[in-house]
């Protein structure tokens, strides 16, 4: 997928990698950037940071927890950009407690935001890329919709369900033969203020700047998955292999995985 001249649109765009994601591809040559963002401010302050750029910078404040904003924000692109050939659902929100610590508010809006966002979006904009038959969709999940993790069961879960629905979506345009790439990313931790306070044992925490590359590189090569810094497939070799309690142990005493969340503070 060459990003030369394309129309991109980015949710989540106005701040962490979302925005580094968005400056790539302008450096890769988009014709036009799209970035939704409930941050009114962000969407101000990157659009006038980006402005010496050739591509053209549209920007739209967006609440994706609600299905009117996506579909009326969804026509207002569609009218005033044109149709997106690049879509990178980043947007995203965590709250870091023990499940019974959740209020039903908490469950209800990561859900929304996390995975139900994603499949709305997604579907104001794949049948355009069908009948054209050319078009890139990025999702961007989480290692913890690989590996669950205590103080993350709503996010966890909210991530596992973006992974199932992005692969099944990959393989129903492979079915289709439709050439429309489906990316599935799965980084572990990104040091964007997201995560703030969490610690790792051995894994490494995530910079952003080389962690968006990494992704933008995945979209151009029509990467199915992209599971950061450890490999989606060792991590599911290990699942499969280790008996649960000593993958749990592993998990815990080895990778430091289960104790990574005990002084989350959040952005």
């Amino acid at each position: 997928m060459n990003f030369s001249d394309k129309i991109i649109l980015i949710t989540g765009g106005a701040s962490g990698i979302g925005k580094i994601m968005g400056r790539k591809a302008l450096e890769r040559g988009v014709a036009k950037l799209v970035i939704w963002d409930i941050n009114e401010k962000g969407l101000h302050d990157v659009k006038s940071e980006f402005e010496n750029y050739k591509g053209e910078i549209f920007t739209y404040k967006v609440d994706v927890s609600n299905l009117e904003s996506i579909q009326s924000t969804a026509d207002l692109v569609k009218k005033e950009v044109g149709n997106v050939e690049i879509l990178i659902n980043n947007a995203g929100i965590v709250v870091g407690k023990y499940f019974h610590e959740h209020t039903h508010d908490d469950i209800k809006k990561t859900t929304l935001i996390n995975s139900d966002a994603m499949m709305h979006i997604t579907l104001e904009f794949l049948t355009e890329m069908i009948n054209k038959n050319n078009g890139s969709i990025c999702n961007i999940a989480s290692a913890a919709g690989l590996i669950s993790n205590p103080k993350m069961s709503v996010y966890a879960a909210s991530k596992w369900a973006v992974i199932g629905w992005s692969d099944s979506m990959r393989l129903e345009m492979k079915e289709l033969k439709k050439n429309v790439a489906v990316t599935t990313v799965m980084p572990f931790y990104i040091n964007t203020g997201m995560f703030e306070g969490i610690k790792s044992k051995l894994v490494p925490i995530l910079e952003p700047e080389p962690t968006a590359e990494k992704i933008i590189r995945a979209i151009e090569k029509k990467a199915k998955m992209l599971a950061m810094p450890l490999p989606y497939w060792y991590i599911r070799l290990n699942q499969g292999v280790l008996p649960l309690n000593l993958f749990d142990w592993v998990m815990r005493n080895v990778f430091g995985i289960y104790d990574t969340m005990k002084d989350f503070k959040g952005r």
